[in-house]
């Protein structure tokens, strides 16, 4: 990253559209200079279901950004659900052009050219390419070769796959709102070091992170980027099933949820009487917490057991070593890491990320673009469009930014 680039950053979510700006500082850190977000529910279900939605809340989140920094914002980068992302594993081996004088970056950056060179399923196209190690001819494994003494190196790396007829969307959907997009990027990818701490990002891991109506799926092999998927089910799930099965409101129902969320029935210290306000009959009524958590078991269960086997049909599960769990879908349930554990038969923690406490819930996935964007290696532009509009088609925008993202 370049000191002064200043890079946006735009989560869409189920619930709410969360924008971060952050400028990388003389420290080669980020700093954060605006944080803003509102609700949103053009996305259902990992869905587009309303594309005025979000086009509205965009344009809001944009014009009260450009307000407080003072500055016209005219690109961003934006998360992509990984129901709509492919990942392909490929590596190649490249000759240094000088061998005497050291791999160099341009050696490096043709290099990263070629790993895109496989055969691209129909209706998806790559938007990313994610180096996982640099090895050289003597056998060592590094992060970064330039300058390394070797007449040879082998990248290995991930090519980030997304479904077009997606894009597509997106791209009508920034036009409307007079925005370019700088690059997309998988939910899962975005939030690795924000989440996992550092023997974590090291390890083989599977990071799910609950929000509102979807669970975000990324597994994490040492430094590979193995497998992203979404299930369409979240904390909001679990508040619509209270509201529903006591028939009290949904306002009633995330309020019992947060107050009383428990994941396992079994944990359960007393069993309270709980008074119901809302009930649709208009007569209220009481019930025991017992029956209340019951809901949330039933569902939790469900979630945990929608994924234990998506990751084992796709045969990932065996290369897990532990789950770490995140998002306001789930971290206010109390056990929810005992639930994950007894279902999926792995290991499950709340994640304890250093960074994570840091920053408010709903900026965090925002953020965690922000900073994964800035700690690319070896690309050619991070900075978004901050003072001229353009012009030009927005998909081959995309396509034309996307390309410029991969190279040095």
């Amino acid at each position: 990253m370049a000191i002064g680039d200043i890079i946006v950053g735009m989560d869409i979510g189920t619930s709410k559209v969360s924008l971060v700006i952050g400028e990388v500082n003389n420290f080669n850190q980020i700093e954060v200079l605006c944080t803003t977000s509102c609700k949103c529910n053009g996305i259902k279900k990992g869905k587009i279901v309303d594309e005025n939605e979000i086009v509205e809340a965009i344009s809001k989140l944009v014009k009260d950004a450009e307000s407080e920094i003072e500055m016209e914002i005219n690109s961003t980068y934006v998360t992509i659900p990984g129901k709509y992302v492919t990942i392909v594993q490929n590596s190649i081996t490249k000759e240094a052009k000088d061998k005497y004088a050291g791999i160099s970056a341009r050696d490096v950056s043709t290099a990263i050219s070629q790993v895109k060179d496989i055969d691209i399923p129909e209706g998806m196209h790559i938007i990313d390419i994610v180096t996982d190690e640099f090895i050289l001819d003597n056998g060592k494994v590094v992060q970064d070769p330039v300058g390394s003494l070797s007449s040879s190196f082998t990248v290995k790396a991930q090519v980030v796959l997304a479904d077009k007829d997606y894009m597509k969307q997106l791209a009508n959907i920034f036009r409307k709102a007079d925005m370019d997009i700088d690059g997309l990027v998988p939910i899962a990818l975005a939030e690795r070091t924000l989440v996992l701490d550092g023997n974590e990002l090291n390890d083989n891991v599977m990071l799910l992170d609950i929000g509102a109506g979807n669970t975000e799926i990324g597994v994490f092999e040492g430094l590979s980027f193995s497998y992203t998927n979404t299930i369409p089910l979240g904390g909001n799930t679990i508040t619509n099933d209270i509201a529903l099965v006591l028939d009290i409101s949904e306002e009633e129902a995330d309020k019992l949820k947060r107050q009383y969320g428990l994941a396992l029935k079994s944990f359960i210290d007393n069993d309270n009487e709980i008074l119901l306000n809302t009930c649709r009959d208009e007569n209220k009524r009481v019930i025991k917490s017992s029956e209340l958590i019951e809901i949330i078991e039933a569902r939790v269960e469900e979630m945990f057991s929608l994924v234990n086997k998506d990751i084992t049909a796709q045969g990932v599960k065996p290369r897990i070593n532990n789950v770490i769990l995140t998002g306001q879908g789930i971290t206010t349930i109390n056990k929810s890491d005992v639930a994950g554990k007894i279902i999926l038969n792995i290991p499950v923690k709340i994640s304890t990320g250093r960074l994570i406490s840091t920053v408010r819930p709903e900026y965090r996935t925002a953020y965690a673009l922000v900073r994964y964007i800035a700690s690319r290696p070896f690309a050619k532009n991070l900075s978004s469009s901050i003072d001229s509009k353009s012009k030009e088609n927005i998909f081959q925008s995309i396509l034309g930014r996307i390309k410029e993202f991969f190279y040095s």
